[in-house]
């Protein structure tokens, strides 16, 4: 689900299962893992849970290790009002075409405006915000047909890449995804714009990792986050297009789970063609 769409109609909820096909007794198949994917898991309980001879525990250090460095709270912060920052932007809360100071900003986050100026021009690098000289950022304002084109590339990306996944990975793999599109399904339900948007993104993201194609997922992050900031005009995103969203979501894993390649590349066209309205 794109936070920017405005659309005119509200696309059906897809009850989970509804595009799978349900043995006769009309339960879902289960999510098992296969006994070969289990196999270090049944080492690790042989040997009682520790490393096998000549290997070390993950996570352990060595004395030759250096412990790992405490994270800079200037760092921190920022962090913290970019990421306030991005969902104020999803909830329009900084509305397109106002502009903003670093002061102004500081003063509502209850911090200085050192940390809200470098958070500002990270937005302004993604193209969120432009610079004003002397006065501070304005809100980029966005049209429909940005929105449609944001949703063209990302199809061109996604989609085939989508498909080719779900021919290769086990389904064992997709179960592992359950609760990220649960996480979509309970952020929509109550209506929680921006907690929908880290949600949905999280979804997508961890569906083309799978890919192991660390370039594809990072360009197709970006086009996902800017295709979730508001239009310039047009009422905000309704909770019933959320659930809608989010319930292909699922879908998609249950059709994902059964091997049926005919529903996944319908719900993914769909999931897409829908980006744009």
């Amino acid at each position: 689900m794109e936070q920017g769409s405005a659309r005119e109609g509200v696309r059906p909820a897809y009850a989970p299962g509804a595009f799978s096909r349900a043995p006769a007794d009309g339960r879902m198949p289960e999510c098992r893992v296969p006994e070969q994917a289990r196999g270090g898991q049944a080492g690790a309980e042989r040997t009682g849970g520790r490393p096998a001879d000549g290997e070390q525990a993950r996570g352990e250090h060595t004395h030759s290790e250096p412990p790992a460095p405490r994270a800079v709270q200037r760092h921190s912060v920022r962090g913290q009002i970019l990421d306030a920052l991005r969902a104020a932007l999803v909830d329009g809360e900084l509305v397109p075409g106002q502009v903003y100071s670093a002061p102004a900003l500081g003063a509502r986050f209850g911090v200085s405006a050192t940390p809200v100026r470098e958070a500002m021009q990270r937005l302004a690098v993604e193209g969120a915000v432009e610079v004003v000289p002397n006065r501070g950022f304005r809100v980029s304002e966005r049209g429909p047909r940005e929105l449609a084109e944001l949703a063209e590339v990302r199809a061109l990306i996604e989609v085939p890449v989508m498909m080719g996944l779900a021919r290769t990975v086990p389904a064992h793999r997709w179960c592992g995804l359950r609760p990220l599109a649960e996480a979509t399904v309970t952020a929509a339900a109550v209506g929680d714009r921006a907690a929908y948007a880290e949600s949905d993104r999280a979804f997508h993201r961890a569906v083309l990792m799978l890919s192991g194609n660390e370039q594809l997922v990072a360009v197709a992050d970006e086009l996902h986050r800017r295709s979730q900031w508001p239009l310039v005009s047009g009422p905000a995103t309704r909770r019933a297009d959320l659930l809608a969203d989010a319930s292909e979501h699922t879908a998609l894993l249950d059709a994902l789970v059964s091997q049926d390649l005919a529903v996944v590349q319908a719900l993914v066209r769909e999931h897409f063609a829908g980006a744009d309205r």
